[in-house]
């Protein structure tokens, strides 16, 4: 009997479930994400493009950009009283996306970029796209991307300056995530190498290849510092490895004495 109550439970909380008005769980899914997804097209692709994006890895949804309600199902979650902002205009793209990437803006805006922006100069969804934002890499900085606006040989030199600098965060990167994963703490190290890649990211926003040049020593000595306590934790992983191999060993032999012994004891028996 009590395992037919408990079945019945379960049963009743799933009639439950499935018996919400469709609005209760369009407001667990976002009513932009619920409302969009189902519509064809154009209004339906930004969805699409979004569920592949680092903003949406990062739970960052429609209404953290355009604002609104999102547990509104209503045509009211669309309406300036909830926060809504909609679509920028294209000289308002920075101030859009500053809002969250407050330095990377600074720096866009006071580089060549920032200064032809009302002429048409290139803005953050030109090379970055709208929805679908990937984790940025210097894969953006390529001939096909930077040549529909001007010669690419300026662009190729800043990939070529900052391209060592960046090769050596992806690896202390990868490295610092190696040792968490074995049970480090690493927090720390994450925390600085987050700060030096966005300072990074901030520096190669300026297109000033005079002022990379003169920064780049100083991410080097920072990821130097960095680098150095990095190799001391592997080095200390490695000999604890080492001794950890070592016991293993020893257990190993002592139980192939034993075994010997107790052979032998049998033998004299």
């Amino acid at each position: 009997m009590k395992y037919d109550r408990f079945g019945l439970l379960i049963i009743a909380l799933t009639l439950l479930v499935f018996s919400l008005p469709t609005s209760v769980l369009a407001q667990e899914k976002g009513s932009c994400i619920q409302c969009h997804g189902a519509l064809q097209d154009r209004l339906s692709a930004p969805v699409a493009q979004w569920q592949t994006s680092v903003h949406a890895d990062n739970g960052i949804s429609c209404d953290a950009c355009h604002g609104g309600d999102p547990t509104d199902p209503s045509m009211m979650a669309m309406s300036p009283e909830r926060g809504y902002i909609g679509v920028p205009a294209f000289t308002e793209v920075p101030d859009f996306c500053g809002r969250c990437h407050v330095g990377v803006k600074e720096d866009y805006m006071a580089s060549a970029h920032g200064q032809a922006l009302e002429a048409g100069g290139a803005q953050c969804v030109i090379c970055h796209g709208n929805h679908e934002v990937q984790v940025a890499t210097i894969d953006l900085i390529n001939e096909q991307s930077c040549s529909r606006c001007h010669d690419y040989e300026r662009a190729a030199q800043i990939k070529e300056e900052i391209s060592s600098t960046e090769a050596v965060l992806t690896n202390l990167e990868t490295s610092v995530a190696s040792l968490h994963r074995v049970g480090i703490d690493t927090e720390r190290l994450e925390e600085q190498l987050f700060a030096s890649r966005n300072s990074f990211r901030r520096l190669f926003h300026t297109v000033n290849i005079d002022r990379i040049k003169k920064q780049q020593a100083q991410f080097d000595e920072e990821l130097q510092e960095t680098k150095a306590t990095v190799a001391d934790y592997q080095s200390s992983l490695g000999k604890r490895k080492l001794v950890g191999a070592g016991v293993v060993l020893l257990l190993l032999l002592g139980g192939c004495i034993a075994m010997l012994i107790r052979r032998s004891y049998h033998e004299e028996e």
